[in-house]
C-alpha cells in the first residue's frame, strides 16, 4: 500500500497501520505517523527499523517496549554512542523502568541529566550493589531518598543517609524496618520535625523513644504520636489535653479511644476536634443529631462524609447556612421526604436546580418546581426522569424558550405535546423536536416545511440511527 507522506496521515487507522508496517516506509513517513491518534499505529512506528532516532525518542514514553525491541536499535547505538542522552527524559525513564531494560539502558538513564530518568533506575526492583551505592551518593536528593527506601541498601550506608543534609532522605530512613536503635535515637533528636513525626509512626518504635517524643513541642510530631495504640495512659491523657493545635483532634483518629474522650470532644472549643469526632464510626444517633446542629461548618462538613446519618440529622444539614453543604445534601443518593421538602423551600436556586433532577421527587414536588420563578430550576425539572403528563404539559407551555427546548427532548412526551412544540414560535424548540429519534410522520412532514431552513433540514435528515440521547 502506498501512502503520501507529503500529506497528513490518513484518519483511517487501518490504512495508517498498513503504511507504518510497510518494509519500505521512509523516515519522513514514519515521523509523520508517530503522532497518529491510534496507539497501534504509533506502536508500529516505534518497532519499525527505519524510524529515525529523534522519533523513537518521542515515542519511548508511551511505547517503551516497542522502542527497546526495535531491530535497528543496536545499529543506532553504534551510530549514536550517546543515543539516550538525546531522548526526552520521560522517554528514558519509561525505558529504564521496563523489567527487561538491559544494563546499557540503566547506565544511560543514571547518566541522564534529568532526575526522572535516574529515579526510574532507583525504583527498579533489582539492582546491583554498585548501582545502589551510586544512587545513595547522588547529588540529587530525590535519588538519595529513593535509595534510602530500597530494601537492598547496604547496611554501611544507613548511617550516612540517616545524617543526610536533606530531611526527606532522613525521613525515608526513619521508616526503614532495619534501622538499629542507635540510629533511631539520633533521628529522635533530628532538627526537622517531619523526620521526628515519621519516626513517631514506626510500628516498632522503642518505648524509650515514645516517651521522648511525647515531650516534643511540634504539632506534627505529637499528632503522629497521638494516633498510636501503644501509648502509656499518662501520655494519652497528656495528648488529649494538649494545647498544641491539632493534637487533640489527632487523638480521636486512633483506632480506639475511651468513651470519656468522646464526651469531652463533643464540647471541645476547637472545631477540628469536634470534626474529628464527627468522623468516628459507631457514634450514637443523639450525638450525630447534636453535631448536625454544630455552630461550626467544619463539623457539619465532616458529617457529610458519613453514610449512616439518621434522617433527622440529614434534614438538619439541609438547613445549613452554607450553600455547599445544602448542595451536597441535595445530591445525595437517598433522602427522606422531610429533607426533600426542606430543600424545596431553599432560597438558593442552585440548590433547587440540583433537587429538580432527582428521580425520587414525586409528581407533586416536580409540579411545584415547574412553577419555580427561576428558569434554570424549571429547565432542570425538564431533565428529570420522573416527569409525568401534568409536569410535561406545564413545561411545554413554559414562558422561557430554553425550558421548552429542553422539554422538547424529553422521551416521554405524548403526540399532543409534540404537536404543540412543533408549532412553537421559537425555532430552537422546533429544531429539538425535529431532531427526535422517534417522531410521528405527520409532524416530521410539517417540520420539513418549516420556514427556518435549519429546522427543515433537520426534519428531512434520513440517517437517525444512534441519534437518540442517552441520559446519565
Amino acid at each position: 500500500m502506498t501512502f503520501d507522506s507529503a500529506t497528513r496521515p490518513l484518519p483511517d487507522a487501518q490504512a495508517a497501520l498498513a503504511a507504518a508496517q510497510g518494509p519500505r516506509a521512509t523516515a519522513e513517513l514514519l515521523s509523520s505517523l508517530a503522532t497518529h491518534p491510534d496507539a497501534g499505529v504509533r506502536a508500529a512506528v516505534a518497532r519499525h527499523p527505519n524510524t529515525p532516532p529523534h522519533t523513537l525518542g518521542l515515542l519511548a514514553e508511551r511505547h517503551p517496549t516497542e522502542v527497546l525491541t526495535n531491530p535497528a536499535l543496536t545499529l543506532l547505538r553504534l551510530a549514536h554512542p550517546h543515543l539516550l542522552s538525546e531522548f526526552p527524559d520521560m522517554g528514558v525513564a519509561a525505558l529504564a523502568a521496563l523489567p527487561a531494560a538491559p544494563e546499557w539502558v540503566q547506565d544511560a538513564a543514571m547518566r541522564h541529566e534529568s532526575v526522572n530518568a535516574v529515579l526510574a533506575v532507583a525504583r527498579r526492583n533489582v539492582l546491583s550493589e554498585a548501582k545502589v551505592r551510586m544512587l545513595a551518593e547522588s547529588a540529587l536528593w530525590q535519588v538519595r531518598e529513593a535509595a534510602a527506601q530500597r530494601p537492598d541498601l547496604p547496611a554501611d550506608l544507613l548511617g550516612r543517609l540517616a545524617s543526610d543534609d536533606d530531611y526527606d532522605v532522613r525521613k525515608a530512613v526513619a521508616l526503614r524496618p532495619d534501622v538499629p536503635d542507635s540510629l533511631l535515637e539520633g533521628l529522635a533528636h533530628d532538627t526537622h520535625s517531619m523526620v521526628r513525626s515519621h519516626l513517631a509512626r514506626r510500628l516498632d518504635l522503642p518505648l524509650k523513644l515514645i516517651l521522648q517524643l511525647a515531650t516534643d513541642e511540634e504539632a506534627d510530631v505529637l499528632s503522629a504520636l497521638a494516633r498510636r495504640m501503644d501509648l502509656p495512659h499518662s501520655v494519652r491523657e497528656a495528648l488529649m489535653a494538649s494545647a498544641v493545635e491539632g493534637v487533640r483532634a489527632a487523638t480521636l483518629q486512633a483506632w480506639a479511644v475511651p468513651e470519656t474522650w468522646l464526651r469531652l470532644a463533643e464540647h471541645d472549643d476547637d472545631p477540628e476536634v469536634r470534626a474529628a469526632l464527627a468522623r468516628r464510626p459507631h457514634l450514637s444517633a443523639d450525638t450525630l443529631l447534636r453535631l448536625a446542629d454544630d455552630e461550626s461548618e467544619t463539623v457539619r462538613r465532616a458529617l457529610l462524609e458519613r453514610d449512616d446519618l439518621p434522617d433527622e440529622a440529614v434534614t438538619r444539614l439541609a438547613r445549613s447556612p452554607e450553600q455547599d453543604i445544602r448542595l451536597h445534601v441535595a445530591s445525595a443518593l437517598k433522602l427522606p421526604g422531610t429533607t426533600l421538602d426542606v430543600l424545596m423551600r431553599d432560597t438558593d436556586p442552585a440548590v433547587r436546580t440540583v433537587l429538580a433532577v432527582r428521580p425520587d421527587l414525586g409528581e407533586a414536588r416536580l409540579l411545584h418546581l415547574c412553577r419555580d420563578e427561576n428558569p434554570e430550576v424549571r429547565r432542570a425539572a425538564a431533565l428529570g426522569e420522573g416527569a409525568g403528563p401534568d409536569v410535561l404539559k406545564l413545561l411545554c407551555l413554559d414562558t422561557n424558550a430554553g425550558v421548552r427546548r429542553t422539554a422538547a427532548l424529553h422521551p416521554e412526551l405524548i403526540e399532543a405535546q409534540l404537536a404543540t412544540l412543533s408549532a412553537d414560535p421559537d425555532a430552537g424548540v422546533r429544531l429539538n423536536v425535529a431532531s427526535r429519534f422517534e417522531l410521528p410522520e405527520r409532524l416530521r412532514q410539517m417540520l420539513s416545511a418549516d420556514p427556518e431552513p435549519v429546522v427543515a433540514q433537520e426534519a428531512r435528515r434520513p440517517e437517525r440511527s444512534g441519534d437518540h440521547l442517552l441520559r446519565p
